[in-house]
């Protein structure tokens, strides 16, 4: 068994068409993985980790695909993830499992409106990242640059461990800044990696960049400021270990340049993974929802997490990582959501949508459980008591079809579908149309929601009537309102009788409930049935019957009857205290406000900003490269539908933009 200080559980993440499902395929076959490479878009078979149809068609990565290599000594298990943001909650789950990341960033565009989720999902899980540098061989490739845009926008402490030798069509190779050698790829398939002295022309400009390199790193090593003082030459494992622990303390990201395309850097990017990013015991510690921790030791009681699941037609699929003990088949492991016991069947190791026996996993494995039922997020354990761990953010659609079965055989067929879909995609939101009847499909985006109605003609053989796509709108409260609510039933034998005070305030937070009831006004086991009566009236506002966000509810007293007062009474006392009060609180509309971010041609700058203005679009800024331009702005989702057509007429199909829900604002 492969000791887990060898094992790295990691991630590639980026902005769409930065490159990360090619660096992939270079991984896996550099690690002997597959023996021969097919690209994205290059016919063929397609790349191995875009395994869906759906993927093959547009192109673009939607679905987070697992695989396990070996480079050298260590394990390394690899998550792709989608670089498009209506896919985002893959990213989402991908990183609150894994231990490191490596950000992938355009050596063109740079920092780009994904890489901006991306790097706020890899802050919110705390998980250390090495940032890949890619198609530096493109036009207008600047590494610098892109350098400077990490540490500006993301607020990271960028530092190249590489020097380009060269760059655009004369991207040569790279300059190894800890070993001081020149590195170059030669092959078919760039799998010799060949070290040279450094060019005589690039000596000192790759001696700066050492300098700077050691500078930066001697903030976090005394024994290394020490020696840059007295002159002396720094050994080059103290530079490793040095960025190693910078690296796994989130002070220090790691810069390494290639081109995965034309097979240079990868090889070192490799190297890289395995010498910087943390092993299952470096992440050691796990907060559980009950502030438990959890440590990595294989002998211990078992804490696991389902973070995704895919519905086949053998059964479920629940990809799962394990944080303490060991998980083999034929175990009896409790849910302690539901508090049932589960009996495991087979475990497997996906490479792709392949699957691979397995015998035992421990922990720090990342592996898939066949034919288990559960929903994602659900903890498995064994010790007492039961622990969770703690969920991971979801966030939430913005956008709204209505769907209708064209004939009455593709009614069963859709309900299928879409509780399929519901159950594995937690931003995929089923509901019906009060008044239509409809059934109501909400996603997080258009892309996303035209990718589901793909699947449902192909893998459910159902046709849908679609109509228009509606925003997802909420409610919120302006000002603070005060309720006093008195239920009061009396209809023979036992009543029904509650009695609640309190106020309600405008928050940032979507709700917020407070407890500040003394003195026993309210007996403590109907405080619950009062928090879900706040919850459901939260459900629809009085506007126009969109949920309401953005509200704290405080509960600071009232009244109840000892025979006629049930948790019925105060949940229903609730729900008609705060319908009440919101109305008093000068409620109003929140839209959607998306960020947009277009790059096109500078000759049609003026163009695009025109239109972005037109539909009521904040233009937030731009920044113009080598022949064209990358403009943001944020721009209501409500203007937004139709805009690829749109943008494509405006500029002859040569601009491409991506958009990310950024905010609500009032509408």
């Amino acid at each position: 068994m492969i000791p887990r200080t060898r094992i790295r559980n990691i991630g590639i993440s980026a902005h769409i068409d930065s490159g990360k499902t090619t660096l992939s395929e270079r991984i896996l076959f550099y690690t002997g993985r597959i023996h021969a490479i097919e690209e994205v878009r290059g016919g063929g078979k397609g790349a191995t980790m875009d395994f869906m149809p759906e993927e093959k068609l547009h192109g673009i990565t939607i679905t987070s695909a697992a695989t396990t290599c070996q480079w050298h000594d260590t394990q390394i298990n690899l998550i792709d993830t989608p670089g498009h943001v209506d896919f985002t909650i893959e990213v989402e789950r991908a990183l609150r499992v894994l231990d490191g990341a490596v950000m992938v960033l355009c050596a063109v565009a740079g920092v780009q409106s994904q890489s901006i989720t991306v790097d706020r999902q890899m802050k919110r899980y705390h998980v250390p990242r090495l940032a890949f540098i890619n198609k530096m061989d493109r036009t207008g490739a600047d590494p610098f640059r892109v350098v400077q845009g990490i540490r500006d926008r993301l607020q990271l402490n960028a530092v190249l461990l590489q020097y380009p030798i060269g760059s655009e069509d004369q991207f040569h190779g790279v300059i190894d800044l800890v070993e001081m050698t020149a590195d170059y790829f030669e092959g078919e398939n760039g799998e010799n990696r060949v070290k040279k002295p450094i060019p005589e022309s690039l000596r000192d400009e790759a001696q700066q960049a050492c300098d700077k390199l050691l500078d930066t790193l001697s903030l976090f090593s005394e024994p290394m400021t020490e020696m840059l003082l007295a002159g002396e030459k720094i050994p080059k494992e103290l530079i490793r270990e040095t960025v190693r622990q910078a690296t796994l303390s989130l002070e220090f990201t790691p810069v390494l340049l290639g081109s995965a395309f034309k097979n240079k850097g990868v090889q070192n990017l490799l190297d890289a993974v395995a010498l910087y990013l943390p092993s299952p015991v470096d992440r050691e510690v796990v907060k559980t929802a009950e502030s438990v921790s959890v440590y990595p030791n294989p002998d211990a009681s078992l804490v696991a997490l389902a973070f995704k699941l895919t519905v086949e037609s053998f059964g479920q699929l629940t990809y799962t990582r394990i944080y303490s003990g060991a998980l083999k088949p034929g175990d009896t492991v409790y849910n302690s959501r539901t508090e049932q016991r589960v009996q495991i069947g087979r475990l497997v190791r996906m490479h792709a949508n392949k699957r691979e026996e397995v015998k035992v996993a421990v922990a720090g494995d990342i592996v898939a459980l066949l034919g288990v039922d559960c929903a994602s997020g659900d903890t498995f354990c064994t010790g007492e008591p039961l622990v969770s761990l703690e969920k991971m953010f979801v966030p939430e659609p913005v956008i709204t079809l209505a769907i209708t079965p064209k004939k009455q055989e593709d009614s069963d067929r859709l309900s299928k579908a879409l509780n399929r879909f519901q159950r594995e995609d937690p931003t995929f939101r089923l509901s019906i149309d009060p008044e239509s009847g409809a059934t109501l499909i909400s996603g997080m985006g258009e892309l996303h929601l035209e990718i589901y109605l793909e699947r449902i003609q192909r893998e459910y053989n159902a046709e849908v009537y679609v109509g228009n796509p509606a925003v997802a709108y909420r409610e919120t409260i302006g000002q603070q309102a005060t309720f006093d609510y008195r239920f009061k039933k009396q209809s023979g034998g036992p009543g029904q009788y509650a009695h609640i005070t309190g106020w309600i305030e405008p928050t940032d937070q979507p709700f917020v409930f407070e407890n500040r009831v003394a003195g026993g006004a309210i007996p403590k086991e109907y405080i619950p049935a009062c928090e879900k009566g706040f919850r459901e009236a939260m459900e629809s506002g009085k506007l126009e019957g969109y949920p309401v966000t953005g509200v704290k509810v405080v509960l600071d007293g009232g009244s109840y009857h000892p025979i006629d007062s049930s948790e019925l009474a105060f949940r229903s006392a609730s729900h008609q205290a705060i319908e009440g009060a919101i109305a008093k609180a000068k409620p109003y509309i929140l839209e959607p406000i998306m960020l947009v971010e277009v790059e096109t041609p500078n000759e049609f700058m003026g163009r695009v900003q025109g239109d972005l203005s037109s539909r009521r679009g904040l233009l937030l800024g731009s920044e113009t490269m080598q022949g064209y331009t990358v403009i943001r702005a944020e721009v209501a989702l409500a203007r937004m539908f139709g805009y690829s057509t749109e943008l494509r007429s405006l500029t002859s199909g040569m601009a491409t933009f991506s958009m990310e829900f950024a905010c609500y604002r009032q509408s």
